[in-house]
């Protein structure tokens, strides 16, 4: 069976709306699919309803952003009730600093000659679905392309939004523990997203993931999209060491030469699977 349990939909930085999320899965030939949107829940019940009409299995999901050791990380969260109380508030939480962070992004751009900017990556982001997220940084590239700041996005980013630049506006995240937690009180299974993604040294990131696991953590993103396999092979080997869950995802956002859904390299066989857990 071809299950992705990691994509995103307009409800945070993804291209398509659920419904089309959906549509693309099924011509895709993936199976069963976790929308896994950003910090947020909005778009899980119209991706129920869409998958049921695709006749593609769906598992609720989320990619919580957490802090450790002063490092953005990713928590990626599947199997929980729509309505489960404390991931609903958390969900909020941070939905309240992501308005934050895009205000404050508005403002430094308008500060270098580029007004507007927070209501202009806004109506770009609603125009591809209707959200009550506040935009991401490529809505706000997009928005820069639009009015000829910049000619494309990977120079929005190198100029503008990339890491150390006046846009990479740094927000307070949750600690890992506390993120995890909130996952396994909604009944949640947990996963380390894309390990090898944060800039650690292998001595760190095997910290990480055993304060992952300390934290109650159960399984770690194996595969995420077209990575190396040398990467797989390195996170395969923590795996079986730590008695955890494999996990893999495309981490489709839209479209692209590089990325669709479904398309990710196999996991190492031996692996115990957490999508056999999320659909059995």
């Amino acid at each position: 069976m071809l299950v992705d349990l990691h994509c995103h939909s307009t409800a945070s930085d993804g291209a398509l709306n659920p419904e089309a999320l959906a549509a693309r899965a099924k011509e895709q030939g993936v199976e069963a699919i976790a929308l896994t949107d950003h910090d947020t829940l909005d778009g899980l019940a119209a991706m129920q309803t869409a998958c049921a009409e695709q006749g593609v299995r769906w598992v609720s999901g989320v990619e919580l952003s957490a802090n450790w050791n002063g490092v953005t990380v990713h928590v990626l969260g599947y199997g929980f009730a729509l309505d489960a109380p404390a991931l609903l508030a958390h969900a909020e939480m941070l939905r309240e600093g992501r308005w934050q962070r895009a205000e404050e992004i508005g403002k430094r751009l308008a500060r270098k000659g580029m007004p507007d900017a927070l209501a202009g990556a806004q109506a770009l982001q609603q125009a591809q679905g209707e959200s009550r997220n506040a935009p991401a940084r490529p809505h706000f590239a997009d928005f820069l392309v639009q009015q000829g700041y910049v000619k494309d996005r990977s120079e929005a980013f190198r100029k503008w939004l990339g890491a150390g630049k006046i846009g990479d506006v740094k927000q307070h995240w949750p600690e890992l523990a506390d993120a995890v937690g909130v996952l396994r009180k909604a009944g949640a299974w947990a996963s380390l997203a894309h390990p090898m993604h944060y800039e650690l040294t292998r001595t760190k990131r095997y910290r990480l993931i055993s304060a992952f696991v300390e934290a109650g953590g159960q399984a770690l993103e194996v595969v995420n999209g077209r990575q190396e396999d040398t990467q797989i092979g390195q996170l395969a080997i923590q795996c079986r060491e730590m008695g955890l869950l494999a996990s893999a995802g495309s981490d489709f956002h839209g479209p692209s030469p590089w990325s669709e859904l479904g398309r990710m390299k196999p996991v190492p066989q031996d692996l115990r699977l957490l999508a056999e857990r999320l659909l059995s």
